[in-house]
């Protein structure tokens, strides 16, 4: 490729000159193509050891001239063939016109320049411009990458770092390159080359650990075997990047939202050397997403920069140090010291930024003002100007929002909300009646909890005056530090949250610390319009929902009667249909039924949203992954802090049975529920952390008891019993009946715990836990969680498919990897159909991996035992669409297994049952049958019989999944199909079947026998087709003399008498098939009278031997070799006339035929072996290869 014109000193080092001319020089590497010997050798370490551009370039053109003893590098070229390309374009082009120039300045300025124009011109013309942007050192590395492990162009490199990689015990000092699907890592010292290759899919663990025999390396560990890095000159970096790209692979074997993220990743504004623009995308995705979870913002926030500066806190009359942080919706602020100073200010709510005055004491000041009266003043701003342009050109995108915090609705009490609601909604009943959700309902301006106190009579005891103590707290509290989504979050508010939210403030400040407030603020009637679309759909989870409702919480009144039912039912269909990925799970309904006690209906939704889809990431997914991985860290965490404890639970198994349900409920279905909400507050102000802490206090205080227990079931008891008697001696609520068991067994209950005390005693031991700790083990967790999902996957497919199959389970387990290496390749580098459409994880294990003609064409190739040459991908494609039963263009793992379990285990009459299917419709389609009217009929044919099920509406979005349940039930019923259910075949798919069998047997070591059967057993047919036209015509006319005008060759019954002509078929082979058969044998075995066939007693004597002739000799019947309007028929080639549509034979004349040629009896009941398939197929690369250009080498050996 061209490059832009560099220096270089020393023309003749390490290089060797081949061509010349006063101005170029072409050169090669030295010990690169033929010989090298030694040096060759110590080149070649040296280009790997110090990352010379020279292994991807082995060959460059050098700009010289007679005056100067600099040299310019122009041009580099992988092989010999492209740099000739470049040193004959210059001869051309070039030559002639510099050799007029007088001065040497002016050739060196004219080449220079035209280089750099040729270049320009190469990336204007370029479709991908994001390839461009990357420097030319990276994408040398990119270029090499891909020559090195044969990647294609679709697998982009993210970077690529200088390490030694532990081969045993030495070390090989080359180059890592993480790419966005793998782990490459490339060594050539002293002619010793290591090639490693690892998919981020296979990785199960990912370590950075100092041990004495690796000193700080980096632990990648897969299924089968562990590889070492070290000598990084940056190893946090690396890992870094490592756990993302890993975390990237786990998140697309989960569902297919990471496939199309990957591909709309930002565009970078500014270049960087030596790092490429994905890394650089990359590392933004990674701070957006701790942004964030910082400020708890929504998925689609995108972090414009962030800077130090100063924050005025007027609680404190003090400057805090912190930093601010720009998006494109909001200014967030957070102090450097934790929980001092937090602050979100939503773009929508601001109303003036502007400049204050500088002075010594408050240096580049800029004031910000809310509309709801707040003034935020930062300083120590080092760019101010930048910054508020930044802002103002937010602040004008920013859609100005009618219904901001100072709504009623959102922000103010409830009562006031209720009053507003009340008196609008008797004029606009009318309007909303045939509503499901209006603003009328009760629910729609009310938590349950207020609809069942409001006529209570006022409490004045001690407990309500608590009560209202908190509420004068935390009024007090909104005075001071602001109320609504810009308050002044610290560590006051935290006190505040953990000595219990007050009822009437719980909704509100739920809203506020989880950040739902903002995503209700900015989706006004998103709600209403969801549960309108969602509400009447018929699907799974809607079923679910309905079995759950009056499972929640059914021990409070709220959920005793129809209106707290009905709006539970609203909010989880909605949430269903908005997210069908997750749908509805099983503790979603207790969660939610919480949240609709003390919010209203729209609030509840949007609390939903925050915790699925933010701060209990995976939770709620058909596989409840995020709850599994927070059982691994809660396992991890146990161990670090209560080690002792940790032994003596695994052993008896009690970790992972207890904290599932704790966290998938948040302790509410565990816990009294006054005592369980209270760990709800804290959680929406803290995160997971605080139920980590909580879950270790439980397990602290009931260690010695828990040591002493000899199983599983004591242990839960232990658990159990102490759960159910956390009290909240606080609450001013009548008590709520708590239908956890109560595990007491007759004796004295145990002591009362006080929540209060509990969640103390969690900070107090177990406050150190960090979120970014946390987080850091959840990544470390996924992957050991993932991929045992995976492995349990591979499992259930391996013992589903034990029944149906003829394979062994190792048989069917390498199978299954090869199928899904192949599917996930498919989805990295791009297909004719998207991921999605190829993975649903929400589908059985069987049929969850799915991949297309391509792919399929691919895997029977490597592993199919009916190899044809050129002929495969015809039978390839006809197998496809034979197994593809649903016609949706995708073939699952159970269809692909039948397919090739048929081709090695079934007996002969199996395999050529399939062979014979393999002609027909629907494997033979009709742009390879040439009579339509053929096809039309076997298409008809074939589908009463159940063969090709149809699916209702497939082309929606949205799956009807009653409809798989009942396919699978029809698919459990047994179906019985014989012989005589397969239709004839015609004179032309027959043809067809002969191309095959021909094609089979090309690597055979009785080839020539094999192909003297086929040609015999041929020649039989072809008469014996011949001779069933004749008896079947026959008797047509005999039943239809009176009254068809029609030619015999339309065989068209009368509409009266008759059947129609597809019934009349589809008895033929089953009813008549046998008879027929016997007919046309003992018609072949008494030699064909000459009156009958209306030929010669010559041409009958010789019959044999021309219809040999005939079928194996023209061409072994080649599509091209074989006229259009050619057809055989007895022996005789008739040109000008079309196929015989009155020619047929059933697959018991083939079976029969096939039977009187041992050859080919030995041959389709010999058993294949597919070990060796698959061997072959594990030692390959796990990448699909590109087809490389011949080497220098290669090119000279041919031209020898």
């Amino acid at each position: 490729m061209w490059i832009q014109p560099e220096e270089v000193l020393l023309a003749g080092a390490l290089w060797v000159s081949e061509r010349a001319n006063p101005f170029f020089i072409l050169q090669r590497r030295r010990g690169h193509g033929r010989g090298g010997g030694l040096s060759g050798l110590l080149v070649g370490t040296l280009d790997v050891v110090l990352d010379s551009s020279a292994r991807v370039a082995p060959y460059r053109i050098l700009l010289q001239t007679a005056d100067s003893q600099i040299y310019w590098n122009i041009a580099c070229g992988s092989s010999r063939k492209e740099i000739t390309e470049h040193w004959d374009w210059l001869e051309s082009n070039l030559l002639q016109t510099i050799s007029i120039f007088d001065n040497d300045e002016d050739v060196t300025t004219f080449v220079k320049g035209k280089i750099s124009g040729i270049i320009a011109e190469e990336n204007r013309l370029k479709p991908g411009e994001e390839q461009e942007e990357d420097c030319g050192k990276f994408r040398e590395a990119e270029l090499k990458m891909r020559k090195l492990f044969g990647m294609p162009d679709e697998e982009k490199l993210v970077n690529y770092y200088s390490c030694s990689y532990w081969k045993g015990r030495v070390p090989r000092q080359g180059w890592l390159y993480l790419s966005v699907n793998h782990l490459c890592f490339y060594s050539f010292l002293l002619g010793k080359e290591v090639t490693l290759v690892v998919q981020w899919t296979e990785v199960t663990q990912l370590e950075k650990n100092a041990t004495l025999v690796f000193p700080e390396s980096i632990r990648v560990s897969t299924r089968h075997t562990e590889h070492f890095f070290s000598m990084f000159l940056n190893i946090n970096d690396t890992f870094k990047l490592m756990e993302q790209l890993a975390n990237i692979a786990m998140r697309q074997l989960l569902d297919n939202e990471a496939f199309a993220a990957d591909r709309s990743l930002p565009k970078p504004c500014k270049t960087l050397k030596n790092v490429s623009a994905l890394k650089r995308d990359l590392d933004a995705r990674a701070k957006n997403e701790r942004y964030r979870a910082m400020f708890r913002l929504m998925q689609d926030e995108r972090l414009d920069g962030h800077t130090d500066c100063t924050l005025w806190t007027p609680f404190a009359k003090m400057h805090v140090v912190g930093q601010l942080f720009i998006s494109n919706n909001y200014i967030c602020f957070n102090s450097r010291e934790e929980d001092l100073c937090q602050l979100i200010i939503p773009l929508r709510e601001v109303s003036i930024v502007e400049k204050a005055d500088s002075s010594s004491v408050l240096p580049c000041p800029v004031s910000i003002s809310t509309k709801n009266k707040m003034n935020f003043l930062f300083a120590n701003l080092k760019d101010r100007d930048f910054l508020v342009q930044r802002i103002s050109d937010f602040l004008q995108r920013t859609p100005d929002s009618s219904w901001g915090d100072t709504s009623p609705l959102s922000l103010i009490g409830h009562s006031a909300a209720s009053g507003v609601s009340s008196s609008s909604s008797a004029g606009s009943e009318s309007v909303h009646r045939g509503r499901h959700y209006h603003p009328g309902l009760p629910t729609a301006s009310q938590g349950l909890l207020q609809l069942y106190h409001r006529d209570a009579p006022e409490d004045l005891g001690p407990k309500a005056m608590k009560e209202k103590m908190k509420e004068e707290a935390w009024n007090i509290h909104f005075s001071e530090f602001g109320r609504g989504v810009c308050m002044y979050r610290t560590s006051r508010t935290r006190e505040l949250v953990l000595n219990g939210i007050p009822e009437r403030l719980r909704g509100e400040l739920w809203l506020l610390f989880s950040g739902a407030q903002n995503e209700m603020a900015t989706h006004p009637g998103y709600y209403g319009d969801l549960v309108e679309q969602a509400m009447g759909l018929c699907s799974l989870a809607t079923e679910e929902i309905e079995r759950d409702l009056h499972r929640s919480m059914p021990e409070h009144r709220a959920f005793q009667n129809e209106t707290g039912i009905a709006a539970l039912r609203r909010v989880l269909t909605a949430y269903a249909h908005r997210n069908p990925g997750i749908g509805y799970c099983q503790a979603m309904n207790i969660v939610t039924s919480v949240l609709l006690l003390y919010c209203t209906e729209e609030e509840a939704f949007w609390l939903l949203v925050a915790l699925c889809e933010r701060m209990l990431p995976d939770y709620y997914n058909t596989r409840v992954v995020g709850a599994l991985v927070d059982q691994g860290v809660f396992e991890e965490l146990t161990r670090a802090f209560l080690p002792l404890l940790y032994e003596h639970m695994q052993e008896l198994g009690v970790i992972s049975t207890i904290s599932l349900s704790w966290f998938l409920t948040l302790f509410l279905s565990v816990m009294p529920f006054d005592s369980a909400v209270l760990l709800v507050d804290c959680f929406f102000y803290e995160g997971i952390k605080v139920i980590f802490q909580v879950a270790l206090a439980v397990l602290h205080d009931n260690m010695d008891a828990l040591l002493s227990c000899s199983d599983e079931g004591e242990a839960m008891t232990i658990l159990g019993r102490y759960l159910d008697n956390v009290v909240n001696k606080q609450t001013v609520a009548p008590p709520i009946p708590h239908l956890h068991a109560l595990l007491t067994s007759g004796d004295e209950p145990p002591p009362e715990i006080d929540i209060f005390d509990l969640i103390k005693s969690s900070y107090e031991k177990f406050g150190s836990l960090r979120s970014d700790v946390i987080e850091q083990m959840r990544f470390k967790q996924r992957l050991k969680v993932i991929q045992s999902l995976e492995d349990t996957a591979k499992r259930s497919v391996v013992r589903a498919m034990m029944t149906e199959s003829a394979f062994t389970i190792e048989e069917l387990e390498e199978l299954y990897c090869i199928f899904k290496s192949k599917h996930m390749t498919s989805c990295y580098w791009g297909s004719s159909s998207s991921a999605a459409d190829r993975h649903d994880p929400s589908l059985p294990y069987l049929e969850q991996y799915r991949i297309d003609p391509v792919q399929f064409t691919q895997l029977f190739t490597a592993l199919g035992p009916w190899i044809c040459g050129g002929h495969t991908p015809t039978l390839s494609a006809r197998l496809f669409r034979l197994l593809d039963q649903n016609q949706d263009g995708l073939v699952n793992f159970k269809e692909f297994i039948t397919g090739l379990s048929g081709m090695y285990h079934g007996d002969m009459t199996e395999k050529l049952k399939l062979l014979y299917k393999l002609h027909l419709p629907p494997a033979l389609c009709p742009e390879e049958a040439e009579s339509a009217l053929e096809a039309t009929h076997f298409f008809t044919e074939d589908e009463p019989r159940g063969e090709i099920l149809t699916h209702c509406s497939t082309t929606e979005k949205v799956k009807d999944y009653r409809y798989y349940l009942r396919m699978w039930a029809k698919e459990k019923e047994p179906k019985r199909e014989t012989i005589k259910d397969l239709p004839r075949m015609n004179q032309e798919q027959f043809i067809e079947l002969c191309k095959t069998l021909y094609n089979m047997f090309s690597e055979e070591p009785l080839e020539q026998e094999l192909y003297h059967s086929i040609a015999t057993v041929a020649s039989l047919l072809l008469r014996i087709g011949e001779v069933g036209k004749k008896f079947n015509n026959g008797t047509k006319k005999t039943e239809t003399a009176a009254t068809a005008q029609a030619p015999p060759s339309v065989q068209a019954p009368p509409p009266t008498q008759a059947p129609p002509p597809d019934l009349q078929r589809e008895e033929g082979p089953g009813e008549g098939g046998s008879g027929e058969s016997q007919v046309c044998r003992a018609l072949a075995d008494a030699q064909l009278e000459p009156a009958v066939l209306q030929t010669s007693d010559e041409e009958t004597k010789d019959d044999t031997s021309v219809s040999s002739y005939s079928v194996v000799s023209s061409g072994s019947l080649q599509c091209e070799d074989i006229a259009d309007d050619t057809v055989l028929i007895g022996g005789e080639q008739r040109r000008g006339s079309v196929l015989d549509v009155d020619w047929s034979i059933t697959f018991e004349q083939v079976l029969a035929s096939l039977l009187t040629e041992p050859p080919l009896v030995d041959y389709f009941e010999r058993k294949g072996d597919i070990q060796s398939k698959m061997a072959a197929c594990k030692a390959q690369r796990v990448v699909e290869r590109q087809i490389s250009s011949a080497s220098d080498h290669e090119l000279t050996q041919h031209s020898i």
